[in-house]
């Protein structure tokens, strides 16, 4: 009998060991997503509302480096196989700040009263469905393949609109792009949460935190940005 509760009381005291180790790996992501968001942010809100530097970073044929920085980054500037976690860290605030720049044009284009509004829904949004593929008992692994061309489809397409400035297409690239990325936000959590094992080296651990925080934060930023298309109101 006393070997019985033995067990059980190591048993218990590893699934709590376990459990701690998980939530402190799932905060470190999000506390990491959380700092590229804030970045975004700050560094829109601060071009955004300089003509001078809207003019100089976006209004030329020079747009399109800004606009396409955040795609050659997350490509080719991500590759935690072969980069530390600092050179993955400063590969992601690059990443942020970049974005921010390339979102400035919001900020004159839609009244603030709206992006707030797109914040909060994007935001409570993505709440919701990282809490879903964290706590499901459905194995999300087969929706990867499906989101993964649905993500390579909107950015043919957002780059083709671009050119013909199509509202109707903007309008069916917006719907499309909260669904697959809803869809992301979920697989990705439970992905992170999978992976996730206390024998880990701190290093690797480390890396395996920061593109968990990349994969999440293109995750945020798109629905924020898709979710903006449909309810913000124009200046």
């Amino acid at each position: 009998m006393s070997d019985n509760s033995s067990f059980m009381s190591r048993s218990s005291a590893k699934e709590g060991s376990f459990d701690a180790g998980l939530r402190s790996h799932m905060l470190r992501i999000y506390s990491r997503m959380s700092l590229g968001v804030l970045v975004t942010a700050i560094v829109s809100f601060f071009v955004g509302n300089s003509p001078e530097l809207l003019q100089m970073l976006l209004g030329g044929p020079q747009k399109w480096i800004v606009i396409l920085a955040p795609l050659a980054i997350v490509f080719f500037g991500f590759n935690p196989a072969k980069m530390s976690s600092n050179a993955l860290r400063i590969s992601f605030l690059l990443l942020s700040a970049v974005y921010g720049v390339s979102f400035a044009s919001i900020f004159a284009l839609f009244t603030g009263e709206s992006i707030a509004k797109a914040f909060f829904v994007a935001a409570s949004m993505f709440a919701g469905l990282s809490l879903y593929g964290y706590s499901t008992k459905r194995d999300l692994s087969g929706m990867r393949s499906f989101l993964v061309m649905g993500m390579i489809g909107l950015i043919v397409l957002s780059l083709v609109n671009m050119f013909v400035e199509s509202s109707l297409m903007g309008n069916v690239i917006s719907a499309a792009g909260i669904i697959v990325f809803a869809g992301m936000t979920a697989w990705e959590t439970q992905n992170m949460k999978q992976i996730y094992s206390p024998r880990t080296d701190p290093e690797i651990a480390s890396r395996i935190s920061w593109m968990g925080a990349l994969n999440l934060y293109i995750s945020f930023i798109a629905m924020f940005q898709y979710v903006l298309h449909f309810m913000g109101n124009r200046q």
